[in-house]
């Protein structure tokens, strides 16, 4: 798994368990939904840790939090 899969994996495992759509995630994290979109949907390669950090501040959590998890704690390292 990539940290780009992982990345979206996570957003939409966090939108399941808070029983929310990604765009009411976009409202209470203060980004557009066109923003968080292209998160999901893979058009964006990076997503910032700004990006990240507000997403965790809209759900609540913290950075450490978001990234605990077994996906990103087994990401292989990848070369370009």
């Amino acid at each position: 798994m990539t940290l780009e899969e992982a990345t979206i994996k996570r957003i939409l495992d966090l939108c399941k368990e808070n029983n929310i759509t990604i765009n009411k995630l976009a409202t209470i994290s203060g980004i557009t939904q066109s923003t968080l979109n292209s998160i999901v949907n893979a058009e964006t390669k990076t997503t910032t840790t700004s990006t990240i950090k507000k997403i965790c501040d809209g759900l609540d959590i913290t950075i450490v939090d978001f990234f605990n998890t077994e996906d990103f704690l087994n990401l292989e390292q990848e070369l370009k």
